[in-house]
């Protein structure tokens, strides 16, 4: 993990994007001008993981900030870079900057067979408040809608803390 960097999504990142696109979901995924049409607008606040040692775009994420709600819209990491703590990390730049814009809540929808993108957003104080009926098109799933708590109240706030001390120290003990 500490080979990888976040950094603020640019549209010289697109093809690698459309890549992981391709890789993680298959030929239902967003468009080159979808991802465009994000980083252009002035609701849309994306990033990517990048591996230093590559310099490989290895995983993308953001979130539409409306008033005082981030609601995240995508996250990927490529299939050999899963389990390295990549969508932790992408989460964790993600609620910060909802911190830095005065955000007060984050939801989304995750596909309800996704367990292992669930887990991540229950471990950071994420609610299932919700299903959507057949929401994704290409196979017609369901979504799980998921909410937190106001991320400015303590808890959640001592939830975030600890886990991006977690997740840091967890990452620096591998470096050595």
């Amino acid at each position: 993990m500490n080979n990888i960097i976040i950094r603020e999504m640019k549209t010289s990142d697109i093809e690698q994007i459309m890549e992981i696109e391709s890789a993680v979901y298959g030929v239902y995924h967003w468009t080159p001008q979808a991802f465009i049409t994000e980083i252009d607008s002035e609701l849309g606040i994306y990033f990517v993981a990048i591996d230093k040692t590559t310099d490989k775009l290895v995983g993308y994420g953001g979130f539409w900030l409306i008033l005082d709600e981030s609601h995240i819209t995508t996250i990927a990491v490529v299939p050999n870079y899963w389990r390295k703590g990549i969508s932790e990390k992408l989460l964790q730049e993600m609620i910060n900057s909802g911190y830095a814009k005065k955000a007060k809540w984050f939801t989304l929808e995750v596909r309800a067979s996704n367990i292992a993108a669930q887990n991540l957003y229950y471990k950071y104080g994420f609610k299932s408040l919700g299903l959507r009926k057949k929401y994704y098109q290409d196979n017609e799933e369901d979504a799980l809608i998921m909410w937190t708590e106001n991320i400015w109240d303590t808890e959640f706030k001592t939830l975030f803390e600890d886990l991006e001390e977690k997740l840091k120290l967890k990452y620096d003990k591998q470096a050595c």
